[in-house]
């Protein structure tokens, strides 16, 4: 599927691509990015589940969240979201404690454990990141930094929301 290295689908491969054609490419290397991030983070000390490790960031740059607010942000129902809490204060990552001010609430906070397991799997992550990018030559670098600044920037500016691919788009 891979129309970076090309597949020879036709599809031009210039720096003048219309926004479908790179939108492919783009598509294609996402894939790839996320094989290393996943390989990364399951070299880990404590294998997690894509969900469960989101949840963890969540909870890392919101702390003290209730249940409720976990599902929304993940977008998943709160018996998912419970099922999931279930398993990673097991663990030993996060812990249920009583809201200091609303008695009927419960709050889910980070572990040490949990902080730990976040800062290992990002280490790994980047370590595995970096091991691709040294294999860039700078200038290469130097243009894959700047893109993506465009990228974030251009997302940013267009306030959309991310509609259903058409029946044209990608598989």
């Amino acid at each position: 599927m891979t129309r970076l290295s090309g597949s020879g689908d036709g599809r031009s491969s210039g720096p003048g691509d219309d926004p479908l054609s790179v939108a492919w490419e783009i598509a294609d290397a996402v894939d790839s990015l996320a094989n290393v991030w996943s390989v990364a983070a399951h070299g880990a000390s404590l294998r997690l589940s894509p969900h469960q490790l989101r949840a963890l960031r969540v909870l890392e740059s919101e702390p003290g969240l209730n249940l409720t607010t976990l599902a929304e942000s993940m977008e998943i129902g709160p018996p998912t979201a419970s099922r999931l809490c279930d398993r990673l204060e097991a663990a030993g990552l996060l812990e249920r404690l009583l809201h200091p001010h609303r008695r009927r609430e419960v709050q889910l906070v980070l572990t040490g454990r949990g902080r730990q397991i976040l800062n290992e799997v990002a280490a790994r992550r980047s370590q595995a990141l970096a091991v691709v990018l040294a294999a860039m030559e700078p200038g290469e670098r130097a243009a894959l930094g700047g893109g993506l600044r465009a990228f974030l920037t251009a997302q940013g500016d267009t306030g959309k929301p991310i509609d259903a691919p058409s029946a044209d788009g990608p598989p």
